[in-house]
């Protein structure tokens, strides 16, 4: 056996135990007598947060694609100078070898560096894998690091204090009064109402009061609010309202929530709201009022992303294909033009590259599944009239319902109670 075996150019893994044991062996059978090693790959590169208080703009989805909206309480803030985040490098891997002794190379771990145009934050110059604040202000953590925004608090927005442009979290105690502006790259928390004015956000809008008269509110993250009337507002994640929304014309990237506090007296009732996921409310609609306009299921963008991915990968495959083939030839037929380590080089690549894309591919399907899962859910009850459409699907709904939530079956959309 063992003679067979160095003929074969077997010469790792061998298992001396399973040769004694095949020889052994009273009937015909196979055995497994050599066994070669498999490739571990390295780790990706790590980011280690060294804040214990943190804002992260990040959204955190649940099994259903949902955001945990929460309330995020006091701004935490850090000092100059303190670190904010470490790195951990990629590791390269641990080679494996075939039973023919030939090694198989690991696919070492992507090695990411920090995130480039950090605000406030800098590379240590003493340790290149540490992130440290450049002034006192308010941490917010990304993908690949911390920023520091500093904190600009003001009584209240009005004529005197003129409108407001920072580049950071802008806190007001009080109220922003009609016609004023309010932007900022990080949060606004407004302690009064927004009455008839422009707030936009690069990270959340907090209103302890109410949104009013035809204000327009705007973040790139969350917007949440005692309550809306006649407002516009727009959130890249989560629309929260405390109590109710009237006449008011409501637009997030993932849900709407209405009555988060007034849970069975609270009510989205005229204007329209538009989501990807989820619209909740006590009640909805109005018997007095006009039509309630409700949109769910429509990511146009996230369509976009999944078939330009798609495409990569479908290059990638054909890429992989014909290289797989022009390396059988060259082995096969020779290699005159030394084309073939080349060829194998280039095929590892492409076959690396199809490899990564593979699960941002699962993920996009896995958020595409979540829409068309869309639903409306009453904690009460529906009256008034209201327009529902999912994705292509159209509803005019002019009858009461109790408690309990519209989804899209098959070509239709229909109505579920509390018992299904």
């Amino acid at each position: 056996i063992y003679r067979v075996l160095d003929e074969a150019g077997v010469s790792a893994g061998v298992d001396a135990a399973a040769i004694e044991a095949a020889c052994a062996a009273r009937a015909a059978g196979r055995f497994v007598v050599a066994v070669g090693s498999a490739a571990q790959g390295g780790e990706n590169a790590r980011f280690e947060l060294l804040v214990a208080d943190v804002r992260d703009r990040t959204p955190q989805l649940n099994a259903q694609g949902l955001i945990d909206f929460r309330e995020q309480g006091a701004i935490p803030t850090v000092e100059a100078e303190q670190a904010l985040m470490r790195r951990i490098p990629a590791t390269s891997g641990t080679a494996g070898r075939t039973v023919r002794g030939e090694v198989i190379e690991p696919v070492p771990g992507r090695n990411e560096g920090f995130a480039e145009k950090l605000v406030g934050a800098y590379i240590a110059r003493d340790d290149a894998n540490l992130l440290r604040a450049v002034f006192s202000g308010q941490p917010v953590c990304s993908a690949r690091g911390v920023s520091v925004e500093q904190v600009l608090r003001v009584r209240n927005v009005n004529m005197a204090s003129g409108n407001i442009s920072f580049d950071g979290t802008v806190s007001i105690e009080g109220e922003v009064l009609p016609g004023m502006k309010v932007h900022a790259t990080g949060d606004v928390i407004v302690g009064g109402i927004v009455d008839g004015a422009e707030v936009e956000a690069g990270g959340d809008v907090r209103v302890a009061g109410g949104i009013i008269a035809k204000a327009r509110v705007r973040a790139s993250g969350s917007v949440s609010a005692r309550f809306a009337e006649s407002a516009h507002i727009e959130a890249g994640t989560t629309i929260a309202i405390e109590d109710s929304a009237l006449q008011s014309e409501l637009q997030a990237n993932n849900q709407i929530l209405v009555g988060t506090s007034a849970t069975q007296r609270g009510r989205l009732a005229g204007g329209s709201a538009r989501a990807m996921l989820l619209i909740r409310t006590p009640m909805l609609g109005s018997p007095t009022g006009g039509v309630t306009r409700l949109l769910l299921g429509v990511n146009p963008v996230l369509e976009a992303e999944y078939q330009a991915l798609q495409h990569k990968i479908d290059h990638l495959r054909d890429e992989e294909d014909k290289l797989e083939k022009l390396i059988k030839h060259l082995t096969t037929h020779g290699d005159k033009a030394g084309m073939l380590e080349r060829a194998k080089a280039s095929w590892q690549k492409a076959l690396q590259g199809w490899a990564k894309l593979m699960p941002e591919r699962e993920e996009l399907e896995r958020q595409l599944n979540l829409v068309a899962g869309a639903r409306v859910e009453i904690g009460a009850a529906v009256a008034g009239a209201v327009d529902l459409t999912f994705g292509k699907k159209l509803l005019h709904v002019r009858q009461s319902f109790d408690a309990g939530y519209f989804a899209a079956e098959g070509e239709r959309i229909a109505f579920f109670d509390t018992k299904g």
